[in-house]
């Protein structure tokens, strides 16, 4: 399939001592969202955004004006990182909780965006909705896979750990509503932030599997405090590596996105389950 034009990257060398200040940076996830240190996640970055400055500094001018700023690119990142630590991740369905997601969120994505776009004018984040094209059979075939998976595997995962208990009790049909499309959002920002955001720049810097390997690091980080607890990340960590892959490949936003809507699908009816027992007698075997 064609490849997108944003999928166009300059030469990346399999060692950088760039690497350093991008593992500073993602490691300010963990910081932020497991260990819950917000000033350790401070120190992390600045800390890489310095080393960032300094190897710019230092290096020898690139043959091409053109070519990606490291300190630019973790900067948006830092940026993102900080605009979503400001709020505690712990899953809520008041009018609040809303209004807090949806501004956290919602600026860890948009402030970079604008940066990038307005400030740094170099277009080194996009979201390329369609890609390549039209879905392959395989493709198809994928996302129907996602849904047998998810059907084994996460029922199990969340009931027997309990960490369904990690998401409020949703008992009345509004609640249920409120639940729905708040798993849905945070799927789609998911993918939006990781995807588009910190693993596309991770990628005008480094190798493909470097850049999937420290982008499932925030990933993961952000959603062991969102709630995927206990051996959650056995799970989370696959499917961080599994989407960017995807993205990678396909260049195509809309199937990321329905690739992730349809595991939160499952996730979002497992959740029901567990917390209404009776309800969902028969589509789960758990």
């Amino acid at each position: 399939m064609p490849a997108h034009p944003s999928a166009v990257l300059p030469a990346r060398p399999r060692w950088s001592w760039g690497l350093v200040p991008a593992l500073l940076t993602c490691l300010a996830a963990p910081a932020f969202f497991v260990v819950r240190v917000p000033w350790l996640g401070w120190v992390l970055l600045a800390a890489a955004l310095v080393i960032a400055w300094t190897i710019e500094r230092r290096s020898v001018p690139a043959a091409s004006d053109r070519a990606p700023s490291l300190l630019r690119d973790l900067s948006l990142i830092a940026i993102g990182l900080l605009v979503v630590s400001a709020i505690p991740l712990h899953a809520e369905l008041d009018n609040l909780a809303f209004l807090r997601f949806t501004l956290a969120l919602g600026g860890a994505v948009v402030v970079p965006y604008a940066i990038s776009r307005f400030v740094y004018r170099d277009h080194a984040i996009r979201f390329p909705w369609r890609g390549g094209g039209r879905w392959t059979t395989f493709q198809w075939t994928w996302l129907v896979a996602v849904l047998v998976l998810g059907w084994l595997i996460l029922p199990f995962y969340f009931i027997t750990s309990g960490v369904y208990m990690n998401w409020p009790v949703v008992d009345t049909p509004e609640l249920i509503a409120r639940l729905f499309v708040g798993v849905g959002a945070v799927g789609i920002w998911d993918e939006l932030f990781f995807i588009c955001t910190c693993f596309a720049l991770l990628r005008r810097h480094f190798p493909d599997a470097q850049a999937n390997i420290l982008q499932a690091v925030v990933f993961v980080s952000f959603l062991w405090e969102l709630g995927y607890q206990a051996w959650g990340p056995l799970l989370t960590i696959p499917f961080a590596l599994l989407q960017a892959f995807i993205f990678m490949r396909t260049r195509s936003l809309a199937y990321v996105v329905t690739v992730h809507l349809l595991f939160d699908a499952v996730v979002f009816l497992v959740l029901v389950h567990a917390h209404n027992p009776g309800m969902l007698d028969g589509i789960f075997l758990v």
